[in-house]
């Protein structure tokens, strides 16, 4: 789908590659802010009382992320822009391909918040599920690499839950 048109290339580049950073921030804004954290006497306490949350949230993100980039030297996997001919890429990318460490990291993060904040946490996983979408029209990604990494961030995610 990229190449086709300015506007839509741009907005595919948004949500694969600048969303990311959004929504890590909006993640930390969230927990900070729904706890009221920074409005306590003492926000280090109040932190500490609240650190199930952030580790299972931060930890498992980045230990999703982590096993993404094991895997991928496992599978090595080539992107669409390198295995097919005729796809390019809206951006450079470069490494492997299966799984997804957006998608990997995102829905670890989307599913971790989800086990503390249903409703915030389906909104995580709208945003883990755009990202990508984003990263498979953008040529950067095969569906397979997606679901590989949502699937690796679930269940990370929900193995740190219950540790």
């Amino acid at each position: 789908m990229s190449h086709k048109s300015g506007v839509v290339d741009q907005m595919i580049i948004f949500f694969a590659d600048v969303l990311p950073y959004i929504v890590i921030f909006f993640a930390f804004l969230f927990l900070i802010f729904h706890h009221e954290i920074l409005k306590k006497e003492n926000p280090l306490k109040a932190l500490i009382q609240k650190w199930k949350e952030f580790f299972l949230l931060f930890f498992s993100s980045v230990t999703a992320w982590v096993f993404a980039y094991i895997l991928k030297f496992l599978f090595k996997t080539e992107r669409p822009f390198i295995a097919l001919e005729g796809v390019r890429s809206l951006f450079s990318e470069s490494g492997f391909a299966f799984p997804s460490g957006h998608s990997t990291f995102f829905m670890a993060l989307a599913f971790s918040i989800f086990f503390y904040h249903k409703k915030a946490g389906y909104i995580f996983i709208v945003f883990a599920l755009l990202i990508g979408m984003a990263r498979i029209m953008a040529g950067v990604h095969f569906p397979i690499d997606i679901l590989g990494g949502y699937l690796l961030g679930f269940l990370i995610a929900f193995f740190f839950k219950n540790v």
